[in-house]
């Protein structure tokens, strides 16, 4: 693992997942139809966040259907 924290910003509009070892994530879904992020509907508009809580997260996977995420997280 790097000694330095690695910021990610991207738009995704496959399915795919946040990868283990994450430390912070904010997800918002800037589509017009739900998407699914840890098994949980995410409406258009609404968003999601994981906040640092000393230790890395397990993985996140999303599906995007026909939607867009905007995501930041921070490895």
């Amino acid at each position: 693992m790097d000694i330095l924290a690695k910021i990610t910003e991207t738009e995704v509009t496959t399915p795919g997942e946040i990868p283990l070892g994450f430390l912070f994530a904010s997800i918002k879904n800037i589509g017009d139809s739900p998407v699914t992020v840890n098994s949980v509907s995410l409406a258009p508009g609404e968003a999601k966040g994981y906040p640092f809580v000393g230790k890395p997260y397990t993985a996140i996977p999303y599906d995007t259907k026909d939607s867009t995420l905007r995501m930041l997280y921070v490895l």
